[in-house]
């Protein structure tokens, strides 16, 4: 057991994946979930759990919900979690061992694993996907990106790649994609942070995207997959820049 960590994860209707995760990080004695407006069984199926410290809140943005997430845990010690992330046992193993000698100034650098419909992602831009999940709130957190948002490091920051991966359920059905470029994309224009672009220049941008994912990020070979992530990619800039001149043009 990974004493001295908390489990940060927020929610949204993540009945479907929740249980997973849940179930995975079951030897962690402090498991926070934030949920900011659940409609499914999201708060059901977490308060199965004597471990989960349940939370509710409005949405910020995905920077600062994760970083008010992050003040209502227990330890110092953060392992963050999306609803549709599992780490493996071997990973729980590492941060078990490494957690004994590491300083607030240390980050654990993670592997997440990409499925999309029972099949991990090797290319595509899903492939080869390290992230920093595991921090010391004391000198790191996450920023405040309304959407893409990271753990900014700094000069005195250390780095550290950990054994073991996060298995991340990103896709179980195609409609999800939909409805991610739809709520991504009213972030990003809402945001008041987007540079306006005309509209032949926003086509051209989303060809790009297109051509970027399944070209030169190897899309192919991917198969379907990758067809469908580098379509999705294309509609998530199209629309996104879309909304944000639609802001002032109409």
């Amino acid at each position: 057991m990974p004493t001295g960590v908390s489990v940060v994860i927020i929610t949204r209707n993540a009945a479907s994946t929740l249980q997973n995760t849940l179930d995975a990080v079951q030897c962690f004695e402090n498991v926070v979930i934030y949920d900011n407006g659940s409609t499914d069984d999201t708060f059901r199926i977490a308060a199965k759990y004597p471990n989960v410290s349940l939370h509710q809140g409005d949405f910020l943005g995905f920077g600062p919900t994760k970083r008010y997430a992050v003040s209502l845990a227990k330890h110092d010690w953060i392992l963050s979690l999306d609803a549709d992330e599992a780490p493996s046992p071997e990973l729980i193993d590492s941060i078990t061992k490494w957690i004994n000698d590491a300083s607030p100034s240390d980050l654990g650098e993670i592997l997440r694993e990409n499925w999309m419909m029972d099949q991990p992602v090797r290319y595509s831009g899903w492939g080869n996907d390290w992230l920093i999940r595991l921090f010391d709130r004391r000198r790191h957190n996450f920023n405040n990106a309304m959407v893409h948002e990271t753990i900014p490091v700094s000069n005195i920051s250390r780095v550290q790649r950990l054994s073991g991966t996060i298995k991340h359920t990103a896709v179980t059905d195609l409609s999800q994609f939909l409805e991610k470029i739809n709520r991504y994309s009213n972030i990003r224009a809402e945001s008041g942070r987007l540079k306006q672009y005309s509209v032949p220049a926003i086509f051209f941008k989303a060809v790009f995207a297109f051509l970027r994912t399944y070209f030169f990020q190897q899309g192919w070979r991917d198969g379907w997959r990758g067809l469908v992530i580098a379509v999705s990619n294309a509609n998530g800039v199209f629309w996104k820049y879309m909304k944000n001149f639609l802001k002032t043009h109409y």
